[in-house]
């Protein structure tokens, strides 16, 4: 008998800003999928995971959900050639915990290992390695798709290449990802060699990215918001490359220390974002080069649990955006100097620069140019009113916002980023909080 959509009100996003109750079915096995579509005919349906995305993509307020992080199996493995074939609710840490021992890794990944396989095609996730290895559905070989209209099909770049480049970064409204397969990547050990160079000015920024991409293969940038004048775009720059030295150890998900509760709002206040900001970076100026476990190097915020709760009761907006190469230099720099002078800063500010790889989504993100991720403490309408003036910046510089970042992009900006939005092979039936705000 299929699961039944139950009312829930502890189903939220992990920016925390949005907390409706939502009609949620948790199935355990994949023919339980098609009685659930039919049980939701005449409202709406969503497809979730482990809700990672920080915004509204992942909730669907006036419909239902189906929570697919219980179908999470592995159907196949290859040890020899790097495939793998799982169910869209395996987590990526199930799957690392798998293919580190034999020598592979997930060929991107974003900064948590706490996101399903689903959800990382539905975004069409990056992650430091971008000017390598492009976005997640570069590495997509196939995957099974439950619609409303046509029910289940199996999809490759050549199928269906309509459908396949609208599911890749389709924010699971092309219909269910029950399945997908994909290629991994050859590592030599499962640790890598990690230089960290302090910067002082965003060209200093600009010349550490230019020099690193040609023989690093992960990079990225944290930069100091609190900062202005001489030392506006202060940051610390982390170039990495996996290490020969033949140690296969995954990780273990033992339990972590977890924020027991919503922070003060004296620490997200100016001062102590900058307190933090500047502490961060002078413990982190002399770090030199070290040897880290990926998990360590890749997911640092996993060994803290519930750590959006660090942003208090009201939550964060996560801001991110990609500047094409011709204006990336004056946009970022007018980016960071309307924060600074806002002074509501971000504890994270994230920069690095994206490869020229296309990605396969009609609306994947990420693209050729420069990508600058922040993490504001949601002030209501004044953080609002920043990042509407951050859009106009972004806007006129021809770039792009990222939807699972994203609670409150207009449609206009969306529109912006997206061109070709209404060619996407949208399921009839599938909807979402996000799509109804930015396509009405």
């Amino acid at each position: 008998m299929s699961e039944a959509f139950v009312s829930r009100d502890d189903i939220f996003s992990w920016g925390r800003v949005a907390r409706e109750p939502q009609r949620v079915a948790t199935p355990r096995f994949a023919d339980q999928l098609t009685p659930l579509i039919d049980a939701a005919r005449g409202s709406s349906l969503l497809a979730v995971g482990l809700r990672r995305s920080y915004g509204d993509s992942c909730l669907n307020e006036t419909g239902d959900l189906i929570d697919m992080s219980r179908l999470d199996r592995i159907i196949a493995f290859d040890p020899l050639n790097g495939i793998l074939r799982a169910e869209a609710g395996a987590s990526f840490s199930e799957i690392l915990q798998l293919i580190v021992p034999h020598g592979w890794f997930l060929p991107v990944t974003p900064g948590t290992r706490f996101v399903t396989l689903g959800g990382a095609i539905a975004n069409d996730i990056h992650g430091k390695n971008h000017h390598a290895a492009g976005s997640f559905g570069r590495h997509v070989r196939a995957l099974g798709l439950v619609r409303s209209d046509r029910g289940r099909s199996t999809l490759t770049p050549d199928s269906d290449p309509a459908l396949f480049a609208s599911t890749i970064g389709g924010l699971g409204l092309t219909g269910i990802i029950e399945w997908a397969e994909i290629s991994l990547a050859k590592i030599d050990s499962a640790y890598l060699e990690v230089e960290t160079l302090p910067f002082e000015t965003l060209d200093a920024f600009w010349d550490l990215a230019e020099a690193s991409a040609e023989t690093f293969e992960f990079t990225i940038a944290w930069v100091d918001c609190f900062a202005h004048g001489e030392g506006l775009g202060r940051g610390i720059f982390r170039r990495a490359n996996w290490t020969p030295y033949g140690f296969f150890d995954a990780h273990r998900d033992q339990s972590w220390p977890r924020v027991p509760f919503d922070a003060p709002d004296f620490l997200l206040s100016p001062p102590g974002i900058g307190a933090f900001n500047t502490l961060y970076y002078r413990l982190l100026a002399g770090a030199g080069t070290k040897l880290q476990h990926y998990r360590k190097f890749f997911y640092p915020l996993d060994a803290l649990g519930d750590w959006n709760r660090l942003y208090g009761r009201n939550g964060l907006l996560q801001y991110q955006c990609v500047i094409p190469p011709a204006a990336q230099r004056d946009a970022i720099r007018d980016l960071f100097a309307t924060i600074a002078a806002d002074r509501q800063v971000s504890f994270l500010a994230m920069l690095k620069t994206f490869g020229d790889l296309p990605a396969p989504g009609l609306l994947s993100f990420a693209r050729a140019g420069t990508t600058l991720a922040l993490d504001f403490p949601n002030h209501g309408e004044k953080t609002r009113a920043l990042l509407a003036r951050l859009d106009a910046i972004v806007a006129d510089a021809g770039g792009a916002l990222y939807p699972a970042k994203d609670g409150r992009m207009t449609h206009s900006m969306f529109r912006r980023s997206f061109p070709r939005w209404q060619d996407l092979q949208r399921d009839p039936l599938m909807s979402s909080d996000f799509w109804r705000r930015v396509a009405a």
